[in-house]
Formats: C-alpha cells, sequence, structure tokens
C-alpha cells in the first residue's frame, strides 16, 4: 500500500497553469512564433488547456502539436517482451524556424524529454525549443531543465508524482506517492 500526499487541487494547478501562460508571454510577447506541443498523454492535455489560456489573453489561436514518443524511448527494447504502444503525434503546421515549447506533466530523469527532442526534429528543424513542466521533481540523469515550472518538488527515487486530469481521470490533482506499511493511510 502507499501513502499519497496531495500536492496540487484543483484551483491551485488552474492558478499554475494561469501563471505558466503569464510567464510565456512574458518571454514571447506575442507568440507571434510560438508553437505548443504537448508530449502525450497528459503533457498533450496542459497543452491544450495553455493554448486556450493564450488564445483568450492574444485573441487569436497558438498553433498547437502532439507528440507522441514511445517509438523514441531508449528503454523500450528492455521491456521484456513487451511492445511499445504506439499513439498518434499530430502536428498540422511546419515546425521550422519556430519556437516551440514542450509541453509534460511531470519532469523527472529527462528521458522523456531527450526522446521528445528526438521526435520533434522528425517534423523539422525549430529555432529554438523550450521545456515547460507543470511539476518537476528532480534525480535528472540527462543535462536537460525546463524553462516553465509550475512547481518543484523535492522527492525521493522511490516517490512517483502522480497528475490527475479531468480529461483523462475525471479529476484535476497532483499527488506524491510514497511506498508505505499495510495500514497505512492516504493524507
Amino acid at each position: 500500500m502507499s501513502v499519497a500526499t496531495r500536492l496540487l487541487n484543483a484551483g491551485e494547478m488552474a492558478q499554475l497553469l494561469e501563471n505558466l501562460a503569464s510567464r510565456i508571454l512574458e518571454k514571447h510577447t506575442r507568440c507571434e512564433n510560438v508553437m505548443l506541443v504537448g508530449i502525450q498523454r497528459r503533457g498533450a492535455d496542459l497543452a491544450h488547456r495553455l493554448a486556450g489560456l493564450l488564445k483568450k489573453r492574444l485573441g487569436r489561436p497558438v498553433p498547437l502539436g502532439t507528440l507522441d514518443i514511445n517509438l523514441y524511448r531508449d528503454d523500450w527494447t528492455s521491456l521484456a517482451g513487451k511492445t511499445p504502444h504506439v499513439g498518434q503525434s499530430r502536428i498540422d503546421e511546419g515546425v521550422d524556424n519556430r519556437t516551440v515549447i514542450l509541453v509534460d506533466d511531470v519532469l523527472y530523469t529527462g528521458r522523456t524529454v531527450r526522446a521528445a527532442l528526438e521526435a520533434l526534429l522528425d517534423y523539422g528543424r525549430p529555432s529554438s525549443v523550450e521545456l515547460l513542466a507543470l511539476v518537476d521533481r528532480g534525480h535528472r540523469e540527462l543535462p536537460i531543465h525546463a524553462d516553465y515550472v509550475g512547481l518543484a518538488v523535492c522527492t525521493d527515487r522511490q516517490e512517483q508524482v502522480n497528475v490527475l486530469l479531468t480529461e483523462r481521470d475525471g479529476e484535476d490533482v497532483v499527488r506524491l506517492e510514497r511506498p508505505g506499511s499495510a495500514g497505512a493511510t492516504p493524507r
């Protein structure tokens, strides 16, 4: 059994997304050359929400894409006879000479981002790539950092950060799950 601690509730998550949208606009005033690309699955949902917030403020849409990175993972060949579930990427506009903001739910080792960078380059050559993570939990294995972070939290490697989103899970919440003893009660 695990012990869970809520890190963010729905209101706090909504406020973080508003703050992240503001930080994007501070750096890219009119977002004229910006494209949001969400890493499937929850990063794509977050990118969609951010695109909505930016559209409200700018009065026009910001290009949006989604990226499935499963074939680019560096561990799929070691998944004991399992084949990766390949989802669909969708990038309808060119990425060449754009600032692409990759969006992910949790930044951990950096391996997902490495795979996303490799997948993104199959679509062209952006002028720059920035990274936005709702939660940064540390423990990098690669030299990758986020340009925009909603919440930074110190974790142990055996802990897990779970982002639940209404679109997929029926609620908006971020939880820190710790391995616990039998009989432990969630917080």
